[in-house]
């Protein structure tokens, strides 16, 4: 026991004589710590910090009883009290401080997760556009400088190049307005006029819109209700969804195949379906369908035929307009195709 007499020196000769019992006692006791810290060094963030800051205090807890040799005098049980308080105090403080930093950590690696996502998901829209723009852009050179030079000088030639170079624009445009409408939508610039809407028209409009490219591909389009409800949404956005996705059903479905728009009340919501023949997704490309600029395939350049197959925004922009109107959209293969599901909320009485 140390004086309160002693000088400094005798102090320190203490002290070096008890530092070997002590690091005797404390020492195990960080071994076991740092065990502890190994085998949970998958746990929560919050259990280490509550083992972190029980390290010390346990470890002079330890080391002053087995110096003293467990005799419990009034300074030994001071001392005892003292440390444990300040692991009362501190524990729960540790805890709570354990949880704060693993819900930021969770948090800011998300955030990074996404940030990573969205730039691969920018520089492969940016790699796909840019082809898909180049593409008939190209052609369009090409056609007028034809024109132009008069390699092309037949009427019926000219009047063919004309057409060919229209259809080209207005692909084009059509790129062009897909774009702007994404670019909305990811920037939070979407403004919906709300109303009631009555899915028989939003439906029946979509579907004649795309009953001549049905009939150029000799697909059969039919349409299913058991209801029709009326939904919670704005026209013109809604309009965009369904045109999207039947448009996507009739350029995947082979000739002769069916593409079936079935409408509903599921769930206290209305239920829009639109099932094709694509012969189905793979497993591993399914939860792709909704990305910007994934179309499946390798392929870069248009369908034969005048089927333009688009910059791969349609579903991506449906997705987008569905989720700002608090709806909620999937895909999953059914029959000898795929059926999305468009599930909106239902409009007020």
């Amino acid at each position: 026991m140390i004086g309160s007499g002693e000088s400094f020196g005798e102090m320190l000769a203490h002290a070096w004589h008890i530092l070997p019992f002590a690091l005797m006692f404390a020492v195990p006791v960080v071994l076991l710590g740092w065990l502890a810290l190994y085998l949970r060094r998958r746990g929560s963030l919050a259990g280490t910090m509550t083992i972190l800051v029980l390290i010390p205090v346990l470890a002079t807890l330890i080391a002053v009883l087995g110096i003293s040799g467990f005799m419990f005098t009034p300074a030994l049980t001071t001392m005892t009290l003292v440390c444990l308080l300040v692991a009362l105090v501190t524990v729960p403080p540790a805890l709570v401080l354990g949880r704060m930093i693993a819900r930021r950590s969770v948090w800011e690696r998300e955030a990074r997760e996404r940030e990573r996502a969205a730039e691969a998901s920018r520089r492969e829209l940016v790699a796909w556009i840019s082809h898909d723009l180049r593409s008939p852009l190209a052609g369009i050179q090409a056609m007028a400088e034809a024109v132009a030079d008069g390699v092309v000088a037949e009427p019926i030639e000219v009047t063919g190049y004309a057409r060919r170079i229209s259809g080209e624009t207005t692909r084009l445009s059509g790129m062009v307005g897909d774009l702007f409408e994404l670019s909305r939508i990811t920037a939070g610039a979407l403004e919906l006029t709300m109303a009631a809407v009555p899915l028989r028209d939003v439906v029946s409009d979509a579907v004649a819109a795309q009953a001549p490219l049905a009939e150029q591909k000799r697909v059969r389009m039919i349409e299913q209700a058991t209801v029709w409800p009326v939904v919670s949404g704005s026209d013109p956005e809604l309009a965009r969804i369904v045109r999207n996705l039947v448009s996507n059903a009739v350029r995947h479905t082979p000739p002769d195949g069916t593409v079936a728009v079935q409408i509903g009340i599921e769930g206290g919501e209305a239920l829009l379906a639109v099932s094709d023949g694509c012969g189905g997704i793979p497993e591993n490309e399914i939860g792709r369908v909704f990305d910007v600029a994934f179309r499946g395939t390798p392929a870069r350049t248009p369908e034969r035929g005048g089927l333009a197959s688009g910059g791969g925004l349609g579903l991506a922009i449906a997705k987008g307009l569905v989720e700002a109107h608090r709806g909620r959209i999937g895909v999953r293969n059914d029959g000898p195709g795929c059926r999305f599901e468009v599930r909106l909320p239902l409009a007020m009485p």
